[in-house]
C-alpha cells in the first residue's frame, strides 16, 4: 500500500460513515448545534464517471506504478496530487466544498468572509482610481499623477490576488490545471511554482554553461519558455539528437502579468568555431519579429512562413565533426509598446560613420547589437545542445550546408626543445 493511501485511510472512513449507499443519506449538518435539532437530507450526486477501458482514470490512480502503466498506454498524465486521487479513489463522489467536516466549513465561512472584505476594498480602491483620473489638473503635476495612478493599480491587482489566495476551490482548480490564465490569482500561483523550482533551475543552466555573458551581459527572466520538438519535451541544457532538432519545433512562452505584446525571438549558436582567427562566433539559427503573446496565448511555431514576421527562418542545429558541443540558446524578446519591426528595413546593411556597417545574417550574428539597434527587453530564456552524431551528416547535406566531410583537430603543440644544464654549477 502507497504511502499517500495510508495517509487517506482516516479520510476514507470518514467519507464513508457520513455517506450510505442509498441515494437519500441522514448526515450531520455543519454547524456546533445539537444533532436532534439540525439534521438534514444530502442527495448523493451523480455516479462517477466509468473508468477507461483499460481500467485506469487520471483522476483516480494513486500509486507510481499505476501512474507510469497510465502514461506508458493512454498517453495521459494523472489529475492533481497523489493524495488527492487516493482520497477519491476510496471514498464517495461528494463535491469538494461539500465536504462533511466541521471545521473544514467553519473555516470556509472565514475565508467567505475575508473575501468579502477584500472586494469591499476592491471596489473602494476602484473608485479612488477613477476620482483621481477625473482630477484636471492635477496639483502635484502629471508625472506625479501618473506615478500615484501605478502605485494605486499595483495596490488594486495585490489586492485582486489576497481577495482568492487563501480560496480551497481556487487551489484545487489550479492543482488540477483549470486555472484560468486572464485572472491575476492564477497568474500568481504559476509564477510562483516557477520561480520555486523550474526557474532556479534554468538560472544554474545557463550560468553553469556560460550563456550569459558570453551572449548577453545578464539576465533576469521573468516569462517561462518550454521547448519541444514533437512530441519531445526539451529541458534547459539537454543533449538533443540533430535529426529530432532538424526540423522546427514549438515554444511555449507563458507570461505572467495580463495584456498581449509583440516579442521578437533569436536562436543564436555560440560555439561556432573560427578556424581562421582560432576562436568561436555566433550563428542565428531562427530570428521572428511582430510575434504576439498573452497569458492564453502561448504557443509559438518556429515553422512560421509569415514574410512580415520572418527575418531569418529555421536553420537545424549541428555541430562539425571535432567540434565541441554547442550551446543553441533561445531568447525572447519584448518590444517596445505598441512598436513593431519592419523586416524589410531590419534587413538592410546600416552603415556607421566611422566606416562599419552592420546587417542582419546567420554568420557573426551580435544579439546585442540587435536589441540595441531595435531597443527590446530579454524576458524569457531557455537552451539546449547538440553534438556531432549519426545523423549529422545526413541533417547538412539535406539543409544544403557545407563541411558535412570536414574533421577540425585540435593543433597539437609542439613541446621546447629540451636545453641540458651545465651540471657543474650544482656541484
Amino acid at each position: 500500500m502507497s504511502a499517500a493511501r495510508q495517509a487517506l485511510r482516516p479520510l476514507a472512513r470518514c467519507v464513508h460513515s457520513a455517506v450510505t449507499s442509498k441515494k437519500v443519506a441522514s448526515t450531520r449538518a455543519f454547524s456546533a448545534a445539537s444533532r436532534a435539532l439540525e439534521e438534514v437530507h444530502v442527495e448523493e450526486t451523480a455516479t462517477p464517471p466509468s473508468p477507461p477501458p483499460s481500467g485506469l482514470d487520471p483522476n483516480l490512480v494513486s500509486t507510481r506504478r499505476e501512474e507510469r502503466k497510465l502514461l506508458k498506454d493512454q498517453k495521459l498524465l494523472p489529475i492533481g496530487s497523489r493524495r488527492r486521487r487516493a482520497a477519491l479513489h476510496g471514498s464517495a463522489n461528494i463535491p469538494f466544498e461539500q465536504l462533511p467536516y466541521q471545521c473544514f466549513q467553519e473555516a470556509r465561512k472565514i475565508l467567505q468572509a475575508d473575501r468579502k472584505e477584500k472586494l469591499e476594498q476592491i471596489q473602494a480602491q476602484r473608485t479612488r482610481i477613477a476620482r483621481l483620473q477625473a482630477q484636471e489638473p492635477y496639483s502635484g503635476g502629471a508625472l506625479e499623477k501618473e506615478r500615484r495612478l501605478k502605485s494605486m493599480q499595483k495596490h488594486l491587482e495585490d489586492l485582486k490576488i489576497l481577495a482568492d489566495i487563501n480560496d480551497p476551490m481556487i487551489k484545487k482548480r489550479f492543482e488540477d490545471g483549470d486555472g484560468d490564465m486572464n485572472r491575476p490569482i492564477y497568474r500568481y500561483l504559476a509564477d510562483r511554482r516557477w520561480r520555486s523550482y523550474k526557474r532556479l533551475v534554468l538560472m544554474q543552466r545557463i550560468e553553469q554553461m556560460n550563456v550569459i555573458p558570453d551572449i548577453l551581459p545578464n539576465m533576469d527572466p521573468i516569462a517561462e519558455v518550454n521547448l519541444s520538438f514533437g512530441r519531445r519535451n526539451v529541458q534547459p541544457g539537454e543533449f538533443v539528437d540533430s535529426r529530432v532538432s532538424e526540423l522546427p519545433g514549438t515554444l511555449n512562452v507563458q507570461v505572467f502579468d495580463k495584456g498581449s505584446r509583440p516579442v521578437t525571438v533569436a536562436i543564436v549558436d555560440a560555439d561556432v568555431p573560427d578556424v581562421e582567427n582560432d576562436r568561436f562566433n555566433y550563428r542565428c539559427h531562427f530570428l521572428a519579429a511582430n510575434i504576439w503573446i498573452a497569458p492564453k496565448q502561448t504557443k509559438i511555431h518556429l515553422n512560421t512562413r509569415q514574410e512580415d514576421k520572418i527575418l531569418l527562418p529555421w536553420l537545424p542545429a549541428y555541430a562539425q565533426k571535432g567540434s565541441p558541443y554547442h550551446r543553441l540558446s533561445i531568447f525572447i524578446l519584448e518590444q517596445p509598446e505598441g512598436k513593431t519591426i519592419d523586416v524589410a528595413e531590419a534587413m538592410k546593411e546600416r552603415f556607421y560613420k566611422d566606416g562599419t556597417s552592420w546587417k542582419v545574417q546567420r554568420d557573426k550574428f551580435v544579439l546585442r547589437s540587435f536589441i540595441d539597434r531595435h531597443s527590446l527587453k530579454p524576458v524569457g530564456i531557455t537552451m539546449f545542445r547538440t553534438q556531432w552524431d549519426e545523423g549529422t551528416a545526413g541533417v547538412m547535406q539535406r539543409a544544403g550546408i557545407e563541411g558535412a566531410d570536414v574533421e577540425l583537430r585540435r593543433k597539437r603543440i609542439e613541446p621546447l626543445p629540451y636545453k641540458k644544464k651545465d651540471g657543474a654549477r650544482y656541484r
